[in-house]
């Protein structure tokens, strides 16, 4: 890699208020993990929040990076030229942070290119020193427990709060707040996942979730099925009851996975008439168009309510073992998530992939 010059723009003030979509996800609570064991071992640590980027960007707003005072990294927010560039300044002292300070990256062509962004692009990263004050071992210690988490960091003192977020909107409930004062980051399940059935492929369907960071509930009231994925709690409570208390929103998906009207349809009933973001149920076109029928018979759903429904199952990638179809679904969901236009199903004269039944 090539040496890095004309190193960064240093803000100016924070006029206003910023709020772009962000998400917790994997890898950055790794960093949160590694940024408390460093704690505890008495060492020095510079974390940094991705604020906001001008045009594309390696790593979504919201991404963090840890930066030991011997520049040692855990984390991302780039291609890696960024953190080669902070791992310098602190082995050269140049981020003896004492408050958290806002600095730009990539402000101009010749600089975006050397910071590996886009031509023009910038990103612009919220450094904070930590120490007990940051809050981590509390934030952890809830993120544990499958908590939602505010952290709102203040910029004048570095002190940090944590709080319950506000219930879930599709349009606000991962988003990153900057203001002249505050920096507001959500932590935690942002997305909720219900699967009705606790068969093979809700396994796969759960674990691959959970991987993304779904807050995962599984309901299937037979007594047959039994089920050892713990981060996925399990209900033998009927379906149209757990939708009911789930009071789904923008961030939740329901999918139903049992091959028994019975169960599918209970769920299907309540969750077409909800805010939902995405609606699924597994089983052939045949099936789906008896399915259509008996929903608008017996339940009074409107045409549109049941347009809402994804049936066949996922996109169709040629899937056929459970994780190819679990992986399908997802990528489906992750597709709706982001407002893709994708084909959810095969031509009209195919089945499922996987599923004939």
């Amino acid at each position: 890699m090539p040496a890095i010059v004309g190193l960064c723009a240093r803000s100016g003030a924070r006029r206003g208020e910023f709020r772009y979509g962000a998400r917790m996800d994997n890898m950055d609570l790794q960093v949160l993990r590694q940024v408390q064991q460093w704690i505890a071992a008495d060492q020095g640590v510079v974390l940094g929040t991705i604020t906001r980027t001008w045009g594309s960007a390696p790593r979504p707003v919201g991404s963090i990076v840890a930066v030991r005072s011997d520049g040692l990294i855990a984390g991302s927010v780039s291609g890696g030229c960024i953190e080669d560039d902070l791992v310098a300044k602190i082995r050269e002292g140049a981020l003896r942070l004492k408050l958290p300070e806002l600095i730009r990256y990539g402000v101009g062509a010749e600089a975006a290119q050397r910071f590996g962004l886009p031509c023009g692009g910038t990103l612009e990263l919220m450094l904070e020193p930590v120490g007990p004050h940051s809050a981590i071992e509390p934030l952890l210690e809830r993120l544990s427990r499958g908590e939602r988490v505010l952290r709102t960091l203040d910029l004048a003192t570095g002190a940090v709060s944590l709080a319950e977020p506000q219930a879930h909107s599709r349009d606000g409930a991962d988003r990153l707040v900057l203001t002249e004062s505050q920096l507001m980051t959500h932590h935690g399940p942002q997305w909720r996942l219900l699967i009705i059935g606790a068969g093979q492929l809700s396994q796969y369907l759960a674990q691959m979730a959970l991987a993304l960071d779904y807050q995962v509930q599984v309901c299937d009231p037979r007594d047959d099925y039994p089920w050892t994925l713990i981060a996925a709690p399990l209900t033998r409570e009927m379906p149209d009851d757990v939708v009911q208390q789930l009071k789904p929103d923008g961030h939740t998906a329901i999918v139903a996975l049992t091959h028994d009207p019975k169960l599918d349809d209970l769920a299907l009933m309540e969750a077409l008439r909800s805010q939902a973001f995405y609606v699924g149920a597994i089983g052939s076109r045949v099936n789906q168009a008896k399915r259509r029928a008996r929903l608008k018979e017996h339940f009074d759903l409107t045409d549109a309510q049941l347009d809402r429904l994804h049936g066949p199952v996922g996109l169709h990638i040629g899937a056929r073992t459970p994780p190819e179809i679990a992986l399908a679904i997802l990528a489906h969901m992750t597709a709706e998530r982001y407002g893709v236009q994708v084909s959810s199903s095969a031509g009209a004269n195919s089945g499922e992939a996987g599923c004939v039944l």
